[in-house]
């Protein structure tokens, strides 16, 4: 079935050959010098600081993904997103043309909410959940994480079956260091020496890199809005509901005030506002050239801004990330830049032994089940539930038997009596069946207790890889999950056994 945003989506993964012969200006010495002394300063392995250093090649590449700095790198899918972007890099990557792993942490996000929290499930099935009080609308590379410390490494107590582990994610968050930073960190420990190189867009050591492209957003600072808008309303003459939309007067600028408070940037008659003060652009390029950190793009020009410095040649994206690149194309024309690959990440669901028994006994899927828990589960059951077969004998009985009482009903008036009649005996037995399948799965029994330990598994809130972060598993089962992951190809949908 064809993607329905085809039409507006940049090249996918098998334009990667055609996009690596195809030249791509880049910063690339500066880059690299950059992303060496950030690197440095956080303590990242040789194998990434050589990475970062085969960025100053001239015809060097970049395979890029990226994500908020979520607690314990948050959700899993994070090291799938690194993985893939890995994979790649490693398949496309030779000597004359390198072709190097960037992950981008988005320390400029300023959601919160959506980095605060972390739930983690031990052997003993308790989850333990930790939110930690950060402040609202500032920037995660902002943030210390030396008050939360203590509450992150406390938490991790209970794992010990890997001790070397838990010791291994507490000395990188020991420090003086930004909540992103501490991201980082965890990423470059485990990741960092398979080659990851992380990019943080507020580090000192990055963020001038980005003086030029801000600086033409100020001149025209309504054009790219103008340009999302555009593409979203022909999105939506072919049918498709675009994620994107600049509202009146709104740039794709953000700038964080004074009081740490990151704010949308409107023009109006000349000049900026941010509903706390007015700025020409004047006052905004003197900025830039004061603190350049303090002025960061909205997600509409965020990948656009991204690739005005990386030599991007392919982007790994989740599922939800998509929608919102298909609108970026008069963006990224508007930066004088071609649109990367972009590749959807793979996914992954991690089996553990208790779990990938239950599965075996009900001959269920993994996938399936976190698609929908209780329909699936219940299909399944049916099938081993002997008073569900014996009610479907039934009905099959008694399809036969209405057909026969049909065969004595010459009156035609009387055959729609007789199907209501089927009907309603056919719906009470298929009632009685999911009120089985209902009370099986509520019962404080084995069936029950089954569903429910899967379903704290593999979806306990949505997908197991939207809630658990892959530390969990490394902190349970030690660093085998992440060779089993390495393993593992770049696309697609997998599963791991830890049987």
């Amino acid at each position: 079935m064809p993607d329905p945003l085809h039409p507006f989506l940049p090249y996918g993964l098998d334009n990667l050959p055609a996009l690596l012969r195809t030249p791509r200006d880049a910063p690339r010495e500066a880059l690299s010098a950059g992303l060496v002394a950030y690197l440095k300063r956080l303590g990242a392995p040789q194998a990434s600081l050589e990475a970062a250093e085969r960025l100053a090649h001239p015809n060097s590449r970049a395979m890029v993904s990226g994500q908020q700095a979520g607690l314990l790198t948050g959700p899993a899918y994070t090291f799938y997103k690194a993985h893939s972007a890995l994979r790649l890099a490693r398949a496309y990557s030779s000597e004359e043309q390198p072709v190097v792993p960037v992950f981008w942490v988005a320390s400029q996000d300023h959601d919160t909410d959506e980095i605060r929290s972390v739930e983690l499930l031990d052997f003993e099935e308790r989850i333990h959940t930790l939110r930690l009080d950060l402040p609202p609308a500032h920037p995660a590379g902002r943030i210390p994480f030396t008050p939360y410390f203590a509450q992150v490494c406390n938490l991790l107590r209970p794992f010990a079956g890997y001790p070397e582990v838990r010791e291994r994610i507490c000395r990188a968050m020991l420090g003086n260091w930004s909540y992103s930073e501490v991201f980082a960190r965890l990423m470059l420990e485990f990741l960092g020496p398979h080659g990851l190189v992380v990019f943080d867009p507020m580090a000192k050591e990055l963020a001038p890199l980005f003086v030029p492209a801000l600086e033409r957003e100020i001149a025209d600072p309504l054009a790219s809005s103008e340009a999302i808008n555009r593409t979203a309303l022909e999105m939506k003459k072919a049918g498709l509901e675009p994620v994107l939309g600049r509202g009146e007067a709104a740039t794709n600028l953000f700038l964080e005030g004074p009081d740490g408070i990151r704010r949308l940037l409107r023009f109006r008659n000349g000049h900026f506002e941010d509903g706390v003060g007015h700025y020409t652009s004047a006052d905004l390029r003197a900025l830039l050239a004061h603190d350049p950190t303090r002025l960061t793009p909205a997600a509409g020009l965020r990948p656009v801004l991204q690739d005005t410095v990386l030599p991007t040649v392919g982007f790994v994206v989740g599922p939800g990330e998509l929608k919102y690149v298909a609108e970026l194309g008069g963006v990224y024309a508007l930066h004088g830049l071609q649109p990367p690959a972009v590749i959807r990440r793979m996914g992954l669901t991690i089996l553990e032994p208790p779990v990938e028994r239950i599965l075996q006994k009900y001959g269920l899927e993994a996938w399936a089940f976190q698609a929908d828990p209780e329909g699936s589960f219940k299909a399944a059951l049916a099938q081993q539930e002997a008073r569900v077969q014996a009610i479907r004998s039934h009905l099959k009985r008694i399809a036969a038997e209405f057909e026969q009482v049909q065969a004595l009903l010459t009156d035609p008036t009387l055959t729609r009596p007789r199907h209501r009649a089927q009907v309603r005996i056919q719906h009470e037995l298929e009632r009685l069946e999911r009120k089985i399948l209902d009370n099986a799965l509520r019962q404080e029994n084995t069936v029950g207790a089954q569903f429910a330990r899967l379903q704290r598994h593999l979806a306990p809130a949505g997908p197991q890889e939207r809630v658990y972060p892959f530390l969990m598993y490394l902190l349970k089962h030690g660093e085998r999950v992440l060779d089993k992951l390495l393993e593992l190809p770049a696309t697609g949908n997998h599963t791991l056994s830890l049987g």
